[in-house]
């Protein structure tokens, strides 16, 4: 039996169980569910991609208010997005449509500023957070030695071996493993995004067995019996971020939340239409509609920004149809219970199935012996069946 909890992310990171809160932006990932899963012995993760610095500080904040075990932060590692005015055009032109039935103006207000990476770093190092997670590639070598050196543990994200190879060639401590079943943003950044559509059970042992750095499993895991079955396949501990959709500390809108429970193996899909990436969203009205002219759509992050008022709308009103509903394939197992709760079931679930490390209990002592019955013979096989006589196609 192994000792399924104790592995190099709960030694590095001095937490119970090897698993994380995937970083979920855009509402879910608020720090109340950060700080329910650090509590409860996990290690939850504050997405702050799409936070400037200061509201990124007071965000940091409000999780260490809510708790003192460790956490992360995620940011994204984007280039800055090429200016493109003919696909920016067309997006405003396919936008239109919803924008008028939504009462909208026809253009939307010119985009914000995204916030620099370097800065948002910057922030990080002077909070001193415990852990810092990344997608769509690696920190310049610089701040990772100044991550390194203050002591902040680092978490990069592949989707294919030449990925995972890139990251241990920087230094990473951890590599989550992003299969293709993982809701949200696909973490591609080397190749086209074919590439990294890569089913989990088939990357977990890939990863283990090409790269030294411990390798964290994402995607598609909901429960006690994926746990198990990803440390038996290698895995340091997962990643999961849909099967806390649900729960009553995520933000995630209660009209999300009930299309979540609906949904079933087929209910999601890869579109880039909210946002200029490849994400796995539940299919609405506007991934359908929109699907033919995706690859007309401007790059991340001008496409989120030119969806920003509709979706902000669409989230007021419950409107589902053009609300940005990020999910996992494993969206019908999402339960509406406490993170604390789900964590808790989970980990008997996975102890059930892999037991906990403990020594074995002492044997009892064996009974006085008894003479053994007159041994029987064995029965006889039964005979073999003939075989069918065989047909030949004409």
């Amino acid at each position: 039996m192994m000792n399924w909890t104790h592995t190099a992310l709960t030694e590095r990171l001095g937490i119970r169980y090897p698993i994380i809160q995937a970083p979920m932006a855009g509402g879910p990932g608020t720090p109340r569910l950060v700080a329910a899963v650090s509590n409860a012995g996990g290690l939850g993760t504050l997405a702050g991609s799409s936070l400037h610095p200061e509201p990124l500080r007071q965000a940091i904040a409000e999780v260490r208010a809510l708790t003192d075990r460790p956490f992360a932060v995620n940011l994204a590692v984007a280039g800055p997005a090429k200016v493109d005015p003919v696909r920016i055009a067309r997006s405003r032109e396919l936008l239109a449509p919803y924008r008028a039935e939504l009462g909208l103006p026809p253009d939307p207000p010119p985009p914000p500023d995204p916030p620099e990476f370097e800065e948002q770093l910057d922030v990080l190092l002077q909070e001193r957070v415990p852990a810092l997670s990344f997608i769509f590639g690696a920190p310049d070598n610089v701040y990772l030695d100044l991550l390194r050196d203050a002591g902040i543990v680092t978490l990069g994200t592949a989707t294919h071996l030449l990925e995972a190879i890139v990251l241990e060639e920087s230094n990473v401590d951890f590599i989550i493993a992003q299969g293709a079943e993982a809701g949200g943003h696909r973490g591609t950044f080397v190749g086209h995004p074919e590439q990294g559509l890569v089913g989990i059970l088939t990357l977990t042992p890939l990863l283990t067995k090409h790269v030294a750095v411990p390798i964290i499993a994402a995607g598609g895991i909901m429960d006690g019996r994926g746990i198990a079955a990803l440390r038996v396949l290698g895995a340091a501990g997962v990643q999961m971020g849909t099967a806390f959709l649900a729960c009553p500390e995520s933000g995630a809108h209660p009209a999300y939340q009930a299309l979540l429970r609906q949904g079933s193996e087929i209910a999601t899909t890869l579109s880039r239409v909210f946002t200029g990436r490849h994400g796995r969203v539940l299919r609405n009205r506007l991934v359908d509609e929109l699907r033919a002219h995706e690859a007309e759509l401007p790059g991340f992050p001008l496409q989120l920004l030119l969806t920003q008022d509709l979706r902000q709308v669409a989230a007021d009103r419950g409107l589902t149809d053009f609300m940005a509903l990020w999910a996992g394939q494993g969206c019908h197992l999402c339960e509406d219970r406490p993170a604390a709760e789900l964590i808790g079931s989970w980990v008997e679930q996975a102890t059930a199935l892999l037991g906990n490390g403990n020594p074995p209990a002492p044997v009892a002592p064996e009974p006085e012996s008894k003479p053994e019955p007159e041994s029987k013979p064995e029965p006889e096989s039964p005979p073999a069946l003939p075989e069918p006589d065989r047909v030949d196609p004409p």
